[in-house]
């Protein structure tokens, strides 16, 4: 695994660096840095383990793939290109807010015995190297698979922080089966035209897709966000007016693709989201073995928090699905992929 670590100025790239070397086993990596005046409080005389173009830095990874690596040197879209080729790489950035980077200048620069930047200047500077449509990085952080926003200003509370979020799971990089199937699932919902929300399943056997649904009406019916269904176009609360509903579900999709002759013992459904009771009911009468889901149904939540309150408890949508799987001897299972995207490290 090599993992490029992207940011802003001061916004802690050598800190997460450090974390990943000195806790989780990785080895820094250096390429060759141009002078900018852009970069000057960054370099670094890097003898070891530096390497002259990115070129020679990759031949060298790809030799040694089996181990871990880590990169603060991606400072320009040819660099992160030739990475992005080698499915062992994963871009992280890394950013703070102005005026807290502006405080670890002033810091760094002290220890230096440089002269340390005025806030205006900072900000100035700070716009110039993200935003330089020649050097700029901001188009480069917006491709990272991990943005981490890095507000603390406690090591301690970083490296809890970067152990929970597990940078070195390598799920990261190749996904596992639940993974592509679940991916596949909400690829799918993509495709929903149901007004209420975006429903995709997959329904799989033998590491082999056998079939796909989304939610929406059936075919040559009015999709349902061009008014095919009066139920979903009227904004009724969830579990009101179902019988009047003309949206299929995406499981129904799916099996009614599928097919019972298709569907034999070992058979998994995957689903962006938890399977409703109804359902749960049909998935449990054709033999599926098994459900894999992303997110809670939460269909009722609105109304089983008001029977809370009166004391009336009633099982929520998933609890009841839960239960119709428990008798019926599917397994169901919820499923937590690494986190992606916007990570706030406070």
């Amino acid at each position: 695994m090599l993992v490029g670590l992207c940011g802003g100025i001061c916004a802690g790239k050598n800190s997460v660096a450090e974390y990943l070397t000195e806790n989780v086993g990785f080895v820094r990596l250096h390429l060759a840095l141009q002078p900018s005046p852009l970069l000057e409080v960054e370099q670094h005389d890097a003898k070891e383990n530096s390497f002259a173009c990115v070129q020679s830095l990759l031949d060298f990874v790809t030799k040694q793939w089996q181990q871990r690596w880590v990169m603060t040197d991606v400072w320009d879209e040819n660099i992160l290109e030739n990475l992005l080729r080698r499915p062992s790489f994963i871009l992280v950035s890394v950013d703070a807010p102005v005026s807290m980077r502006w405080k670890r200048l002033k810091n760094r620069c002290e220890q230096q015995n440089m002269a340390s930047p005025t806030l205006e200047e900072f900000v100035f500077r700070n716009d110039d190297h993200l935003y330089n449509s020649k050097i700029g990085l901001a188009c480069l952080i917006d491709r990272a698979e991990v943005r981490l926003v890095n507000q603390t200003q406690s090591i301690d509370t970083l490296h809890e922080t970067l152990r929970d979020l597990d940078l070195a799971n390598e799920q990261r990089l190749r996904p596992n089966w639940d993974q592509y199937f679940m991916q596949l699932a909400s690829l799918a919902a993509q495709r929903s035209n149901c007004m209420k929300r975006r429903v995709g399943c997959v329904l799989v056997r033998e590491k082999r897709v056998i079939s796909t649904g989304y939610n929406g009406t059936p075919r040559n019916l009015k999709n349902c966000n061009e008014g095919g269904c009066a139920r979903c176009n009227a904004g009724h609360k969830a579990g009101v007016s179902l019988s009047t509903c003309r949206c299929i579900h995406a499981e129904e999709n799916a099996l009614l693709e599928a097919g019972r002759e298709r569907i034999r013992e070992g058979s998994i459904l995957y689903c962006n989201t938890c399977p409703c009771l109804t359902c749960s009911i049909k998935i449990t009468q054709v033999g599926i073995s098994e459900v894999v889901y992303s997110q809670g149904y939460g269909m009722d939540n609105e109304v089983s928090t008001s029977l809370r309150t009166s004391g009336n408890h009633s099982p929520n949508q998933n609890e009841q699905t839960a239960a119709v799987f428990v008798e019926g001897g599917v397994k169901l299972r919820q499923f937590s992929p690494p986190r992606k995207g916007l990570v706030h490290l406070a």
